[in-house]
């Protein structure tokens, strides 16, 4: 049981010495990829670069004992920095130091909320996250923090927290202050950093590019007043603070953080599905998921860190590196321990254009090109939801895209389901098969005193109307030939009060017309509503096949019937008890 709530125990049962040195590895690199990369995040989430550090410290390290999955790599993420950086900035904070209390006060929120959803089972939510909102938001988002950067890159002062558009139109109107300095390095470093990617994945072209700048700028110190430099960064490790702005403000954070808790686990969760494919392990536990990455939150913010998130890039690198367990993430808190403690005097000279460098090269990678073609290529009404869910979060704001995102895929299940398939069958010559006419027109014997109709959805008040009116408009079509309707309800998962009080209904009409009605292949739970409701009464208890052949073959034949067919066909929870 204890080891269900820390996986720690159970890697390190069963540690092996063969295991070092893929932890070691994979620790070391990504440690060193998450400093730099630390930093360039807290700039975008508006804060100075040294709580990028902060955040990659302490949840970092709990993550290693706490966290399920032995692939992923915890710490600042852009995605969820923007987030952090986009709902603060509304808040309208008056200071700077107001703005930094907030955004730890906010991991502390988002930890607390993410425990909680761990202990109450919840990770069932990240399915309500469809792929065609994770492309559109994410690829939105990639957009969104990239033109976040390019003020660094060319050397504009832009107002931070300022829409995408506005964004835009600010670094347009200013082009004629572009910092020479700051873009040179700036396209330098991108160049350099794509050349290497492309030589071998494994290169960390970030880590190249910010210890050459580095050097560069202290080397040539008469350049230090023409570049836009990162400056002083605190030494030392983080001490321990508690957040907790006025209570006032605690429901206008309140969305964010919920958004927040939300997002990140379902990236989480996203990673951990793609990165194990690819390794073929399986250690994840979505409800541990939840707990690890609320206890990171949480106690990383009494740290003074940010809200922190998995990262797609260094969870690849785990992978590709040969992390085999928790210990990768301890070692790669211990590397950014390590610089806290000795080296942030390096940090001090290091150009903002270069972060900015390495961020714009990060997010073109979420930038999904394919996957809308495939979408509107096959699948239309996808494609709607993924370009509503990126116009939204392009324009509008990152809240606002994921919430309206899910709402736009739920309604569109909800159309689905609205007006499912519905199938007039008939028999295919020769055989026992029943199938669509409209598919099998040439092949297929249908009788005009019978119908025989296949529902391929639940029946409940959404599309009662609909089946009703495709029902009586094939009832129509037959005309007074007809005298026996089959439901083939094989398809139909279950029924809502609603729905049965409707075939109350069809059914007298029905039989006012003199026409039979049967039940063919109804499952288990749908067979229980249909004797809880009294539509078995309604139907007639010898009115119920377990397939579509034995119903049609008792319509024309009027034959009897056995006790084991009477038996399965009407069986439900009720009728078993009477025995």
């Amino acid at each position: 049981m204890l080891k269900q709530y820390l996986p720690i125990l159970q890697w390190l049962s069963t540690y092996r010495s063969s295991y070092i040195k893929g932890d070691l590895a994979a620790g070391f690199t990504v440690g060193v990829m998450l400093v730099p990369q630390a930093m360039a995040y807290a700039l975008i989430a508006g804060l100075p670069p040294v709580y990028g550090l902060y955040a990659a410290l302490v949840p970092t390290l709990l993550y290693g004992v706490f966290g399920s999955s032995r692939k992923l790599a915890v710490g600042p993420v852009a995605l969820d920095s923007l987030i952090v950086a986009s709902g603060l900035a509304s808040l309208q904070l008056a200071t700077t130091a107001q703005y930094i209390e907030m955004a730890i006060f906010l991991a502390l929120f988002v930890g607390t909320l993410q425990l909680l959803m761990g202990f109450a089972k919840m990770g069932f939510l990240a399915n309500y996250l469809s792929r065609p909102v994770v492309s559109g938001f994410t690829s939105a988002a990639a957009i969104v923090i990239s033109v976040s950067q390019l003020k660094y890159l060319i050397g504009i002062p832009i107002e931070s927290g300022s829409g995408t558009l506005k964004t835009l139109n600010q670094l347009f109107q200013n082009l004629g202050q572009t910092n020479l300095f700051d873009l040179g390095i700036g396209l330098t470093a991108i160049l350099i950093i794509v050349l290497l990617k492309k030589r071998s994945r494994k290169l960390p072209g970030a880590v190249f590019v910010v210890t050459f700048s580095i050097l560069g700028v202290y080397f040539f110190e008469e350049y230090h007043s023409s570049l836009s430099l990162v400056g002083s960064i605190p030494g030392g490790l983080p001490s321990f603070h508690l957040a907790l702005p006025e209570l006032n403000q605690w429901g206008s954070v309140f969305p964010l953080a919920l958004a927040l808790a939300f997002i990140a686990f379902a990236e989480a969760m996203t990673m951990v599905k793609a990165l194990e494919d690819k390794a073929q392990t399986r250690y994840t536990q979505p409800n541990q998921e939840l707990r690890a990455l609320g206890i990171s939150n949480i106690i990383g913010s009494l740290f003074q860190a940010y809200p922190t998130n998995a990262s797609f890039s260094r969870s690849a690198i785990m992978v590709d590196e040969g992390a085999r367990s928790g210990l990768a993430s301890i070692i790669s808190a211990l590397v950014v321990g390590a610089t806290l403690l000795f080296f942030t005097d390096f940090f001090q000279y290091l150009p903002n254009a270069v972060l900015g460098a390495s961020i714009l090269v990060a997010v073109y990678g979420l930038i999904d090109f394919k996957y809308p073609v495939e979408l509107w290529q096959r699948q239309r009404d996808e494609f709607g939801v993924l370009a509503l869910t990126f116009l939204t979060t392009l324009l509008i704001g990152i809240s606002e895209g994921i919430i309206f995102g899910v709402l736009f895929s739920l309604l569109l299940l909800v159309y689905r389901t609205s007006k499912p398939h519905v199938a007039v069958l008939g028999k295919i010559k020769g055989t026992n098969y029943f199938k669509n006419v409209s598919r099998f027109s040439e092949d297929i014997q249908v009788d005009d005193d019978m119908l025989i109709v296949r529902f391929d959805g639940q029946l409940y008040f959404a599309n009662m109307d609909y089946f009703k009116k495709t029902l009586y408009d094939n009832v129509s079509k037959k005309g007074k030939a007809l005298k026996s309707v089959v439901l083939n309800a094989e398809s139909i998962n279950y029924m809502d009060s609603s729905a049965t009080t409707m075939l109350h209904q069809i059914i007298s009409d029905l039989k006012e017309k003199d026409i039979d009605i049967y039940i063919a292949g109804a499952i288990g739970p749908v067979r229980d509503i249909l004797h809880t409701s009294g539509l078995n009464e309604a139907i007639g208890e010898d009115n119920f096949f377990v397939r579509t052949n034995e119903a049609v073959d008792f319509c024309l034949n009027k034959g009897p019937r056995t006790q084991i067919q009477k038996k399965i066909s009407g069986q439900s929870r009720k009728f078993s008890a009477k025995g």
